[in-house]
């Protein structure tokens, strides 16, 4: 597809100059990650999601700080909650924004099985009065000027009734006032199997009208951040998996779209001081021992820039002691060679949705 210069984006009064942003992600999108990707372009970010109950209830203490720690330089940044009960969700809410959250994110996308099973997440999408009345209170509790916005798939699955929820839903958490809606392309019961329905979100967009929708769903590549806006109409983006390990992906979207070539992938020069400099904040937050273990996942995920990835993804792996990060960057990244865009294995989208028109 053609490139295009994307427009900003409003999420209710917070005005962003760009419209990719960094998505929640269990696990990773910590402190540390969000700043990371935030010094890289990404205008706005989001925590990983936590449990209502667990945040209602989070004492301040040295090993749970972290959940609610939010540095200056992260604003505007957003909190997801996620939970069962709606009585539970109005305490979780007002915590995050004593916490300086400036935004309050509703879960109703997590497709793990263990979260539906306890009827959080992606479970909601089956029970419309639950996932409006969770709604309803967080935009009641919080402050006027604290955008409430809602995670979605397309449904539970691919019945009538569960796109009559979705719509519902869809419809309804507008009037209630959410400023706006982040929607997968897939279903909850796919999981991340098979390819995300971007022509779902473009039929989407067109029924929203001017509220503002952003999309989800297989962007790995700056290149199809562009894609899915350009294809869908979709008000902003936001990039899961795609940055974990890629903070780049935020500064190749901006390139491309003010009329740039794909910057080149970053030396390993630049791979060794931003890992670096993760590993550091992560220490910082963490610990030195804790920080370890914590900062494998990433380490997994920036080797893939790495033209020798295997080798390296295997050292990283191996490490044991704080001191033995620092060995595995001077032995794998002293000397500043060029890097490689990491290897895409997803299915392309646009790609299925030729075939589906077939």
């Amino acid at each position: 597809m053609g490139q295009m210069q994307l427009p900003p984006l409003n999420i209710g009064p917070i005005a962003l100059d760009f419209p990719v942003v960094q998505a929640a992600l269990s696990g990773y999108s910590d402190g540390p990650m969000r700043r990371i990707a935030r010094r890289h372009g990404a205008p706005y970010t989001l925590c990983e999601v936590m449990l209502d109950k667990f945040v209602a209830e989070l004492k301040p203490r040295r090993k749970t700080r972290h959940f609610l720690h939010i540095a200056e330089e992260e604003h505007p940044v957003g909190g997801q909650l996620m939970g069962a009960d709606p009585a539970i969700f109005g305490p979780a809410a007002e915590r995050m924004v004593e916490a300086g959250f400036d935004v309050i994110d509703i879960n109703f996308g997590c497709p793990v099985k263990k979260v539906l099973g306890r009827c959080r997440g992606g479970y909601h999408l089956s029970q419309p009065d639950v996932a409006l009345e969770i709604i309803q209170t967080v935009r009641d509790t919080v402050p006027d000027h604290i955008p409430v916005t809602v995670k979605m798939r397309r449904g539970i699955d691919d019945t009538p009734e569960s796109r009559d929820n979705f719509f519902h839903i869809f419809d309804r958490a507008y009037e209630i006032g959410v400023a706006a809606t982040t929607v997968h392309g897939r279903t909850v019961m796919q999981r991340y199997d098979g390819p995300s329905r971007w022509e779902f979100l473009r039929e989407l967009k067109q029924h929203a009208g001017d509220r503002v929708v952003l999309g989800s769903g297989d962007l790995f590549t700056a290149q199809s951040c562009l894609d899915m806006m350009e294809y869908t109409g979709v008000d902003g983006v936001t990039v899961a998996r795609g940055a974990i390990g890629n903070p780049w992906i935020f500064q190749q979207a901006r390139a491309l779209s003010a009329g740039q070539p794909l910057p080149a992938p970053p030396s390993l020069h630049e791979q060794r001081d931003v890992i670096a400099e993760h590993y550091r904040l992560a220490e910082e937050l963490y610990g030195a021992e804790r920080c370890v273990p914590d900062m494998r996942k990433f380490a997994i995920k920036y080797s893939k820039l790495h033209p020798q990835h295997a080798e390296v993804r295997a050292d990283f792996c191996r490490v044991k002691q704080p001191g033995a990060w620092m060995e595995i960057l001077d032995k794998w990244y002293s000397d500043d060679l060029p890097g490689v865009h990491p290897e895409v294995e997803e299915p392309n989208p646009l790609a299925s949705e030729a075939a589906l028109s077939v």
